[in-house]
């Protein structure tokens, strides 16, 4: 989600850093079963500032620009409570203590039925079910699904998070729920749209893509506005044989979406 290095002896103390950085978080991730993600490397994260995005949309980013054993793996075990994100990753935009957390495992709807349909994971990819996380700021749910706020207004953000039987069918899952997200890039203006796709690479099996949200008023055109703040906005995740798609719904703008978007990646 940034623009590349000007310069050739930045680009190399830039190179030198990133793979610091990398052996860091691959040693850390042996010690605590986790990897971080290191910091975007330029000034913005946002994908509108890039008109010339690859096709799609898409605007890789690159963070994992190193090889060989700095590289961490993906996950291979099956997904747990514990892959999922936590209230403090939307610190300092939301109050911690403010958010309480409903899990469930089972199926369910995963998008805005608005413009992808409202289907169920299992509808779309198959499989015998996903681990779902509300994180809200009220305690009262939905009576047919606990991790969505009565209220909408209440919903901080949702996840659904699943293992595939292999890391190439979890690509591929993630690849086609990518692909249905996008169909909410172009719409009526004056309907809520996505922006572009922002992709993060950490490894060749660690991906994350998002899409901010944009309200109605900004969308003139049909399409995201350019040089805006989205307000939140969904991002499609995967690492190793694990898959899943986080909803934010909270007004994050640019850098905090990108912040949680990484945290939820190494979570998984």
């Amino acid at each position: 989600m940034n623009g590349p290095a000007a310069g050739g002896g930045r680009a190399v103390v830039r190179l030198r850093s990133a793979v610091a950085a990398l052996v860091a978080a691959a040693a850390l991730g042996l010690a605590t079963g986790r990897f971080v993600l290191p910091p975007p490397s330029g000034a913005t994260a946002h994908s509108a500032a890039h008109p010339d995005a690859a096709v799609g949309g898409a605007v890789p980013t690159p963070a994992s620009s190193a090889s060989g054993s700095a590289s961490p793996a993906g996950a291979t075990e099956p997904v747990t409570t514990a892959n999922l994100l936590e209230p403090v990753a939307f610190r300092p935009e939301v109050a911690t203590g403010r958010i309480h957390v409903t899990d469930r495992y089972g199926d369910g709807v995963y998008a805005n039925a608005a413009c992808t349909g409202e289907k169920t994971l299992t509808q779309t990819l198959g499989g015998p079910g996903a681990h779902f996380r509300g994180l809200t700021t009220s305690l009262r749910t939905d009576p047919d699904d606990p991790t969505w706020a009565a209220d909408l207004v209440d919903q901080v953000a949702r996840e659904v998070a699943a293992e595939a039987p292999s890391p190439s069918l979890a690509q591929n899952f993630t690849e086609r729920l990518l692909l249905e997200q996008a169909s909410c890039q172009e719409q009526p203006p004056g309907h809520w749209v996505y922006g572009r796709t922002t992709t993060l690479r950490f490894a060749p099996d660690i991906t994350a893509s998002w899409m901010g949200t944009y309200e109605g008023l900004l969308n003139t055109t049909g399409r995201a506005p350019e040089g805006e703040e989205p307000c939140g906005g969904i991002a499609v995740l995967r690492s190793g044989s694990h898959y899943g798609v986080l909803e934010v719904h909270a007004c994050l703008g640019t850098a905090a979406m990108d912040r949680v978007v990484r945290t939820a990646l190494s979570q998984l």
